[in-house]
Protein backbone atom coordinates (compact mmCIF):
# COMPACT_ATOMS: atom_id res chain seq x y z
CA UNK A 1 0.00 0.00 0.00
CA UNK A 2 2.43 2.92 -1.18
CA UNK A 3 1.68 6.51 -0.69
CA UNK A 4 0.83 7.78 -3.97
CA UNK A 5 2.14 11.59 -3.86
CA UNK A 6 3.12 13.96 -6.93
CA UNK A 7 6.88 15.29 -7.33
CA UNK A 8 5.49 18.62 -6.28
CA UNK A 9 4.33 17.26 -3.40
CA UNK A 10 7.29 15.06 -2.51
CA UNK A 11 9.70 17.91 -3.09
CA UNK A 12 7.66 20.07 -0.61
CA UNK A 13 8.14 17.45 2.10
CA UNK A 14 11.64 18.60 4.29
CA UNK A 15 13.67 15.84 5.96
CA UNK A 16 12.11 16.47 8.99
CA UNK A 17 8.50 15.58 7.31
CA UNK A 18 9.00 12.86 5.24
CA UNK A 19 8.25 10.28 7.49
CA UNK A 20 5.26 12.20 8.87
CA UNK A 21 4.62 12.58 4.97
CA UNK A 22 4.29 8.44 4.49
CA UNK A 23 3.28 7.78 8.05
CA UNK A 24 -0.19 10.11 7.84
CA UNK A 25 -2.12 8.30 4.81
CA UNK A 26 -1.19 5.22 6.26
CA UNK A 27 -2.77 6.25 9.74
CA UNK A 28 -5.84 7.81 7.92
CA UNK A 29 -6.61 4.38 5.88
CA UNK A 30 -6.52 2.50 8.82
CA UNK A 31 -8.46 4.73 11.23
CA UNK A 32 -11.39 4.65 8.40
CA UNK A 33 -11.31 1.34 9.06
CA UNK A 34 -11.23 1.11 12.20
CA UNK A 35 -14.59 3.32 12.12
CA UNK A 36 -16.37 0.88 8.79
CA UNK A 37 -18.97 -1.54 9.85
CA UNK A 38 -17.83 -4.93 9.36
CA UNK A 39 -18.23 -8.26 10.61
CA UNK A 40 -14.72 -8.98 10.81
CA UNK A 41 -13.18 -8.59 14.49
CA UNK A 42 -11.02 -5.53 15.26
CA UNK A 43 -7.88 -7.64 15.86
CA UNK A 44 -7.97 -9.39 12.72
CA UNK A 45 -8.70 -6.37 10.58
CA UNK A 46 -5.88 -4.60 12.17
CA UNK A 47 -3.63 -7.75 11.14
CA UNK A 48 -5.18 -7.38 7.71
CA UNK A 49 -4.24 -3.77 7.53
CA UNK A 50 -0.62 -4.40 8.36
CA UNK A 51 -0.38 -6.80 6.55
CA UNK A 52 -0.70 -4.71 3.05
CA UNK A 53 2.01 -2.70 4.41
CA UNK A 54 5.45 -2.88 3.19
CA UNK A 55 8.16 -3.90 5.77
CA UNK A 56 9.21 -0.59 5.49
CA UNK A 57 5.99 1.24 6.15
CA UNK A 58 5.58 -1.64 8.84
CA UNK A 59 8.18 -0.12 10.59
CA UNK A 60 7.19 3.27 10.02
CA UNK A 61 3.98 3.03 11.32
CA UNK A 62 4.33 0.76 14.49
CA UNK A 63 7.09 3.48 15.10
CA UNK A 64 4.64 6.34 14.68
CA UNK A 65 2.23 4.76 16.59
CA UNK A 66 4.19 4.22 19.92
CA UNK A 67 5.58 7.45 19.29
CA UNK A 68 2.39 9.90 19.34
CA UNK A 69 0.79 7.98 21.95
CA UNK A 70 4.30 8.01 24.50
CA UNK A 71 5.37 11.55 22.95
CA UNK A 72 2.46 13.69 25.18
CA UNK A 73 3.66 13.80 28.59
CA UNK A 74 5.38 11.63 31.34
CA UNK A 75 2.01 9.94 32.82
CA UNK A 76 1.33 8.84 28.49
CA UNK A 77 4.56 7.71 28.26
CA UNK A 78 4.08 5.53 30.83
CA UNK A 79 1.02 4.19 30.39
CA UNK A 80 1.04 3.25 26.67
CA UNK A 81 4.52 2.18 27.50
CA UNK A 82 2.94 -0.50 29.69
CA UNK A 83 -0.10 -1.04 27.69
CA UNK A 84 2.06 -1.81 24.46
CA UNK A 85 3.94 -4.10 26.87
CA UNK A 86 0.83 -5.69 27.94
CA UNK A 87 0.30 -6.70 23.79
CA UNK A 88 3.27 -8.96 23.42
CA UNK A 89 2.67 -8.95 19.95
CA UNK A 90 2.41 -4.79 19.58
CA UNK A 91 5.53 -4.54 21.98
CA UNK A 92 7.28 -7.10 19.79
CA UNK A 93 5.99 -4.85 16.56
CA UNK A 94 7.39 -1.81 18.07
CA UNK A 95 11.03 -2.86 18.80
CA UNK A 96 11.14 -4.61 15.40
CA UNK A 97 10.56 -1.46 13.93
CA UNK A 98 12.77 0.37 15.69
CA UNK A 99 15.46 -2.54 14.76
CA UNK A 100 14.40 -2.35 11.51
CA UNK A 101 15.95 1.34 11.37
CA UNK A 102 19.01 0.24 13.12
CA UNK A 103 18.40 2.91 15.86
CA UNK A 104 20.35 1.19 18.96
CA UNK A 105 19.53 3.74 21.17
CA UNK A 106 16.10 3.62 20.51
CA UNK A 107 16.23 -0.03 21.05
CA UNK A 108 18.14 0.59 24.26
CA UNK A 109 15.37 2.24 25.76
CA UNK A 110 13.12 0.40 25.11
CA UNK A 111 15.14 -2.20 26.39
CA UNK A 112 15.38 -0.22 29.24
CA UNK A 113 11.35 0.56 29.86
CA UNK A 114 10.50 -2.93 29.39
CA UNK A 115 12.90 -3.98 32.37
CA UNK A 116 11.50 -1.03 34.80
CA UNK A 117 8.40 -2.51 34.02
CA UNK A 118 9.23 -5.93 34.46
CA UNK A 119 10.38 -4.62 37.91
CA UNK A 120 7.43 -2.96 39.20
CA UNK A 121 5.35 -6.33 38.07
CA UNK A 122 3.82 -4.69 35.06
CA UNK A 123 1.18 -7.04 33.57
CA UNK A 124 2.57 -8.99 30.46
CA UNK A 125 -1.33 -9.54 29.10
CA UNK A 126 -4.32 -6.90 28.51
CA UNK A 127 -6.11 -9.74 30.59
CA UNK A 128 -4.74 -8.33 34.30
CA UNK A 129 -4.09 -4.76 32.95
CA UNK A 130 -5.19 -2.17 35.40
CA UNK A 131 -3.04 0.10 35.03
CA UNK A 132 -3.49 3.78 35.41
CA UNK A 133 -1.85 7.21 34.14
CA UNK A 134 -1.96 7.85 38.37
CA UNK A 135 -0.30 4.72 38.93
CA UNK A 136 2.97 6.66 39.09
CA UNK A 137 1.91 9.25 41.93
CA UNK A 138 1.86 6.41 44.25
CA UNK A 139 5.22 4.53 43.59
CA UNK A 140 8.17 7.44 43.78
CA UNK A 141 10.93 4.80 42.34
CA UNK A 142 8.87 3.87 39.34
CA UNK A 143 8.19 7.69 38.45
CA UNK A 144 11.75 8.31 39.02
CA UNK A 145 12.67 5.70 36.77
CA UNK A 146 9.86 6.61 34.19
CA UNK A 147 10.79 9.93 34.28
CA UNK A 148 14.29 9.27 33.34
CA UNK A 149 13.28 7.19 30.58
CA UNK A 150 10.84 9.97 28.95
CA UNK A 151 13.88 12.58 29.65
CA UNK A 152 16.07 10.36 27.14
CA UNK A 153 12.97 9.42 24.81
CA UNK A 154 12.66 13.37 24.63
CA UNK A 155 16.52 13.55 23.87
CA UNK A 156 16.65 10.72 21.34
CA UNK A 157 13.02 10.68 19.50
CA UNK A 158 14.51 13.66 17.31
CA UNK A 159 17.75 11.87 16.14
CA UNK A 160 15.22 8.99 15.52
CA UNK A 161 12.93 10.23 13.41
CA UNK A 162 15.82 11.94 11.23
CA UNK A 163 17.12 8.52 11.12
CA UNK A 164 14.13 6.99 9.57
CA UNK A 165 13.64 10.32 7.09
CA UNK A 166 17.48 9.27 6.00
CA UNK A 167 16.08 5.60 5.29
CA UNK A 168 12.97 6.84 3.63
CA UNK A 169 14.82 8.91 1.18
CA UNK A 170 17.24 6.64 0.55
CA UNK A 171 14.88 3.70 0.40
CA UNK A 172 11.63 5.64 -1.36
CA UNK A 173 10.28 2.90 -2.77
CA UNK A 174 9.47 1.16 -0.13
CA UNK A 175 7.00 4.46 1.08
CA UNK A 176 6.24 6.17 -1.69
CA UNK A 177 4.91 5.85 -4.87
CA UNK A 178 5.19 9.25 -6.88
CA UNK A 179 3.81 10.31 -9.85
CA UNK A 180 4.77 13.51 -12.14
Amino acid sequence: MLVKMNRQDYELLTRVDLSKGCFEPLINVYKGRMKEETSIPISEMKEQFYKQLTEGQQALFMFYVYYHHVSKSIPEFYWWSAYFMAQPKSWSAVKASIKYFDDDSFVSLLDKIELVLKRHDHPATLKDFAITREHLNFNKELQESINSLYDEFIKIAPMTICNINKYIENNLQQFVEINN
